[in-house]
């Protein structure tokens, strides 16, 4: 067998301790804990679903210079089946929420548009009918009408990353007459130059000047084709065709000609298919989320965004999905030491490096309780009093708090770690089971939960130390939900609605709960760790068990490395973070876990390896 320098032609380094700043592929064994660690590969590109707009329409144009936290969208449909009256809606885009700005002077639909988020450019579309010329620009305030197109047409294309003083308009048409017209604009004029070789309608096109573009996919009149075709500033060249033909353009129009991404489409159904432009071929990338057409995008290849459009070429969307290309760092999941008993539903606190394991679901009269030095599990004093289906939380494993639970009926026992013995304080005022919960043990939050009717909970309690205060109810109630976060900002994700997986989520603000954007994925029986805008979803089950691991960011849901063993009634070290993270135990076939993972965020990927 080949030794590791044979193939990589250097040895194994041996460090005391990490280094601070690993490179890709770099593999290093530490002899402090024994453990050969690596650094990771970088993420391939992915969609994850962002925050909804204002209005939900279709063929709706944007400032395709814009970037995933400053755009505009303007214009489209809102009403379905056509035909439909066109908009003049405006929205603008600051990467946390979406604010309806000053209209359009003209509604228009099947537009063009380019430009930044304060200078952009809307031109052509349709008058519904007849297709239009008329062109508009943006100062980040007002809209004005400026010199019309040469000729008026709808289903146009634009260098769409261009500033709004240098476009290029190409293809279009009246309906169903299809056209190859180009037209380059100088923050004044419209001029004719070279046409298309192949004049097509409802064409695609990325540009991030007027002397520079392509133009693919689209209606010949006849054929929906992936042709593509590269713009030098004088003439049209046909260069590789896409992988997949289309028609209604594709959202995620983003980047220049040498590096550019289209996203969904209509061919002759919608389709979530996305591929990445190189600057020769399109290859193709990881889907979007939900398959459309009709839609407007803005960003480059490695940041970018698609907002509405049409999910079935009838009904409208205001959805939104944001694109984060390869190269992202790739966090991962190792194992890390077994505990010394297997149990599902059991409790946590503590980090990943000083977690706290106690109870679990096996039965009512399991009060184990293990402590993690960030290698091995040691037990320790038992619990006093023997729960299923309670809930913990505490930021390390010297002070952490076991409420609610069942113990032959709803029970609103607490008792309180110190970190030598467990001391029976103050009860909870609901009493409860499959609760979730978040904070520390002098500072913490109990959320949902299944009791006494009406069976799911919406209760929530914070503690202070020694009381627990009822506040602000969940807008939903639940129960075998996840949360994280602090009394003062918390998060409640997932769960089980009796019928129905969820995959609802709600923050806390110290005293109200207002929902926010969904998990990709409902799930019942999950984990979850972090902050109010820095969270993970680990596992559960929908209806399966699932390795599935999403990461909150404060705006939206995206799936990243899964777990290593898929599980559900697992728990976690309560103060873990995306960076660093700790779950433990759960249930998986053929029954309850030993096993731990680790979470790392920087991308060092560890493995133990006898050293014996």
């Amino acid at each position: 067998m080949a030794t590791y320098k044979e193939i990589k032609g250097t040895q194994i380094e041996v460090l005391s301790s990490d280094p601070s700043n690993p490179v890709e592929g770099q593999v290093w064994f530490n002899s402090t804990s024994n453990v050969l660690k690596g650094q990771a590969a970088t993420s391939v590109g992915s969609w994850s679903t962002g925050t909804a707009a204002n209005t939900a329409r279709r063929d709706l144009a944007s400032s395709g210079g814009g970037t995933p936290t400053a755009t505009i969208i303007f214009g489209g449909y809102t009403a379905s089946p056509l035909p439909a009256a066109n908009v003049a809606l405006t929205e603008s885009w600051n990467g946390s929420s979406w604010t309806e700005v000053n209209d359009l002077t003209t509604a228009a639909s099947e537009s063009a548009g380019s430009g930044t988020a304060t200078a952009a450019l809307s031109f052509g579309g349709s008058g519904v009918p007849p297709p239009t010329g008329d062109t508009e620009t943006w100062n980040g305030t007002n809209w004005t009408e400026v010199n019309n197109l040469n000729n008026a047409r709808q289903g146009l294309a634009a260098s769409g990353s261009a500033p709004n003083t240098a476009t290029l308009a190409f293809g279009g048409g009246p309906t169903p007459s299809p056209t190859g017209v180009t037209e380059t604009w100088n923050g004044t004029n419209w001029t004719e130059v070279n046409d298309l070789n192949t004049g097509r309608t409802y064409i695609s096109g990325i540009g991030a000047t007027n002397t520079a573009a392509i133009a693919f996919a689209g209606y010949t009149g006849s054929n929906y084709v992936g042709q593509t075709e590269l713009w030098n500033g004088t003439n049209w060249t046909e260069v590789n065709d896409m992988t997949r033909p289309s028609q209604y353009g594709f959202g995620g129009d983003s980047g220049s000609s040498t590096a550019g991404l289209a996203g969904g489409g209509y061919s002759p159904g919608t389709t979530a298919n996305t591929e990445l432009w190189n600057g020769t071929n399109w290859v193709e990338q990881n889907n979007m989320v939900t398959a459309r057409g009709y839609s407007t995008g803005c960003g480059t290849t490695t940041a970018s965004l698609v907002a509405c459009g049409s999910p079935n070429g009838s009904a409208n969307t205001n959805e939104v999905e944001e694109w984060t290309g390869a190269g992202a760092a790739l966090g991962a999941w190792a194992t890390g030491g077994d505990l010394n008993t297997a149990r599902s539903g059991q409790y946590g606190a503590g980090t990943y490096t000083a977690g706290l394991m106690f109870g679990s679901d096996q039965t009512p009269t399991d009060t184990l309780t293990e402590s993690y030095n960030g290698t091995n599990w040691t037990e320790v004093n038992d619990l006093n009093t023997g729960l299923i289906k309670g809930t913990g939380f505490g930021a390390t494993n010297s002070a952490a708090i076991r409420a609610t639970g069942d113990g032959g009926g709803y029970s609103a026992v607490t008792e309180l770690w110190g970190g030598t013995n467990w001391t029976t304080v103050n009860s909870t005022n609901q009493a409860r089971e499959q609760t979730a919960s978040a904070g520390t043990s002098t500072a913490g939050i109990l959320f949902g939960g299944q009791g006494p009717p009406p069976a799911m909970q919406t209760v929530t309690e914070t503690w202070n130390g020694t009381n627990w205060t009822e506040t602000g109810d969940l807008n939903t109630g639940r129960y075998l939900l996840a949360g994280s976060g602090s009394t003062t900002a918390a998060l409640a994700f997932g769960g089980n609605l009796d019928p129905g997986n969820s995959a609802l989520a709600e923050s806390f603000n110290g005293t109200n709960w207002t929902e926010v954007s969904d998990m990709n994925t409902a799930r019942t029986a999950l984990t979850g760790f972090g902050t109010s805008t820095a969270s993970f979803g680990i596992g559960g089950s929908n209806p399966n068990v699932q390795s599935l691991t999403e990461d909150w960011n404060g705006v939206s849901w995206a799936e990243t490395s899964d777990l290593n063993t898929a599980r559900n009634h697992a728990s976690r070290a309560s103060a873990g973070t995306t960076t660093n993270g700790l779950i433990f135990a759960g249930s998986a076939p053929p029954g309850s876990q030993t096993a731990t993972e680790e979470w790392s965020g920087t991308s060092n990927v560890t493995k133990s390896i006898d050293t014996d």
